[in-house]
C-alpha cells in the first residue's frame, strides 16, 4: 500500500509532519493504536492496521472490549448478508462493500481452517451451526406489496454480476421452499446471499489477526503486537499520551462516552432475536437447499430443525443487555410470528428456544441512504488533544455488510493521517449543520 502517493490522496504539508506513521519510523518507536470495541466494526479496523501497514513498521494494537469478541450486538446480528435494500435496491457503493466482506469471510474461513482445535466461543446462537462459519443457500424475498411491486422488478434489474437477483414464480420458489406463501406469484431469490454465524465469524477474524501478527513478527520485518484488554474505556480522556491514535467502533455505546454524548447524530434502537427450534415430534424439516427469508419479519435458517426469527425495533431504547426477559421475549414474538407466518405458515409448528438482542446506533438519512459515520473527531473533541481521535460508526442493522469496506477505508486514513481518503458522504455529519 502507497501511504503518501499525493496523486490519491493529497496530504498537506502540515499533516505530513503530524503523521504518526512518519514520526514512528524516524524514532523507531512502536506505533500504538487503541481500538475500542471488537464487534465488526473493530475487528475490521484491526485487521486493516495490520494488514495494510508497512511490513517494517512496529506496530503495537489493544482492541479494548468489556464483553471479549462479539459480546455487543454484532454477535448478536442474525448474518443475513446481501447488498440491498428491502426493496433490492442495490445500495449505495454496495459493489465495494460486498467486495471487501467476502474477502474477510474468506479469511476467517482461512483461518479456522488451519486450526484443527479452534471453537467459537460457545453460546445459545453458536451452537446450530453444526460448526460452520457460513451457510451459503442464498434468499428470498417475497412480493407482499402490489404498490412496490413495480419498483422490485426495477431494482432488481440493477443488481450484482457477483450477487445476483433472479425473479421466480411461486412454483421455482415452492422447490425452494415448500408451502410458502406468495401472495403476488413472484419473488426475489438471492443465490449467492449468505448466512453468517456472526459470533463464530467474528472469532475466526480475531484469529486472523492474531496469525498474521505471529507471521509478520517471525519475519525479519517490524514486530507487531495485538492485545485484546477486556475492559471498559468510560473516558477517551483515559487514553490520553498512551496512543497515536484510537479509534472509536463502539456502536451505540459511542454516545457514552462523555466527550461525544450529544455530539453524535445517532438515534438507537433496541432488537430482539428469537430462536426458534423444530420439535423433535414435526417430521418435515426445513429443506437443506432452502434460503433464508426476508420479509415484514426475517428468517435466517440455521439449519433443518434451527432458524433465527427476527427482528424488533424499540426506538430510543438505551438497553444494551443481550439478555431477554421474559416479558420481553414474549411481546417480541407476539409480534414477528405474525408476521413470519404470513409469508411462511410452517413456522406456527416451531418452538421457542431463546431470544437475544442488540443496541443498534442508526444514523441519520442522508440521499445516499442511511449512511455510517466515519472520520477524524478531534474538532469535536476539542484542541488540546495529544493523539488522533477516530469514529467508526452508525452501521445500524447493516454492519456486517459494512464493515469489510469501512474498516479498511478507516485503517487507510489512520495509518496516512489522512481523512482525505474517505469518501465526503461519510464525513459530512460532521458539518455543524447536521449535527444534533
Amino acid at each position: 500500500m502507497v501511504l503518501f502517493d499525493s496523486s490519491i490522496s493529497p496530504l498537506t504539508h502540515s499533516a505530513k509532519l503530524s503523521s504518526p506513521l512518519l514520526l514512528s519510523s524516524l524514532s523507531h518507536r512502536p506505533l500504538r493504536y487503541a481500538v475500542l470495541g471488537a464487534g465488526f466494526a473493530g475487528l475490521s479496523v484491526a485487521w486493516h492496521l495490520l494488514k495494510e501497514s508497512p511490513k517494517d513498521l512496529n506496530l503495537h494494537i489493544d482492541l479494548y472490549d468489556e464483553m471479549g469478541i462479539g459480546g455487543g450486538a454484532s454477535g448478536v446480528s442474525g448474518g443475513l448478508l446481501h447488498p440491498y435494500s428491502p426493496k433490492v435496491k442495490l445500495l449505495w457503493r454496495g459493489a465495494e462493500c460486498w467486495k471487501e466482506c467476502m474477502k474477510l469471510l474468506s479469511i476467517a474461513e482461512q483461518a479456522v481452517s488451519s486450526e484443527e482445535d479452534f471453537v467459537s466461543l460457545s453460546g445459545e446462537f453458536d451452537q446450530d451451526f453444526g460448526g460452520i462459519l457460513d451457510r451459503r443457500r442464498g434468499i428470498i424475498r417475497p412480493a407482499t406489496n402490489m404498490k412496490t411491486l413495480n419498483v422490485l422488478n426495477d431494482n432488481a434489474k440493477n443488481c450484482l454480476a457477483n450477487c445476483k437477483i433472479e425473479i421466480i414464480d411461486k412454483n421455482a420458489a415452492e422447490k425452494l421452499v415448500p408451502h410458502i406463501h406468495m401472495p403476488f406469484n413472484l419473488a426475489f431469490y438471492m443465490p449467492e446471499a449468505i448466512n453468517v454465524n456472526s459470533k463464530y465469524y467474528l472469532n475466526a477474524l480475531f484469529l486472523a489477526c492474531q496469525n498474521i501478527v505471529k507471521e509478520l513478527s517471525a519475519s525479519s520485518f517490524g514486530k507487531k503486537n495485538l492485545c485484546l484488554q477486556k475492559k471498559s474505556v468510560y473516558k477517551l480522556r483515559e487514553l490520553e499520551g498512551e496512543y497515536d491514535a484510537v479509534i472509536i467502533c463502539l456502536g451505540a455505546k459511542a454516545d457514552l462516552l462523555p466527550e461525544l454524548a450529544g455530539k453524535l447524530p445517532l438515534r438507537t434502537c433496541r432488537g430482539v432475536i428469537l430462536h426458534l427450534q423444530l420439535p423433535d415430534k414435526i417430521g418435515e424439516d426445513y429443506p437443506d437447499h432452502g434460503p433464508s427469508i426476508l420479509s415484514d419479519a426475517w428468517l435466517a435458517i440455521k439449519g433443518n430443525r434451527s432458524l433465527y426469527l427476527g427482528s424488533t425495533w424499540e426506538w430510543k431504547s438505551r438497553n444494551s443487555s443481550s439478555n431477554v426477559s421474559t416479558d420481553e421475549a414474549s411481546d417480541a414474538l407476539q409480534e414477528l410470528l405474525p408476521k413470519a407466518s404470513a409469508i411462511y405458515p410452517g413456522i406456527t409448528s416451531w418452538s421457542f428456544a431463546g431470544a437475544r438482542a442488540g443496541l443498534r446506533a442508526m444514523p441519520p438519512l442522508t440521499p445516499h441512504g442511511s449512511l455510517p459515520l466515519l472520520g477524524c473527531v478531534n474538532n469535536i473533541l476539542g484542541n488540546d488533544l495529544k493523539c488522533k481521535y477516530w469514529l467508526l460508526g452508525g452501521l445500524g442493522s447493516r454492519g456486517l455488510l459494512y464493515h469489510g469496506w469501512l474498516g479498511k477505508l478507516t485503517a487507510e486514513a489512520v495509518l496516512s493521517c489522512n481523512e482525505q481518503i474517505i469518501p465526503s458522504e461519510l464525513t459530512s455529519w460532521k458539518n455543524k449543520d447536521s449535527r444534533p
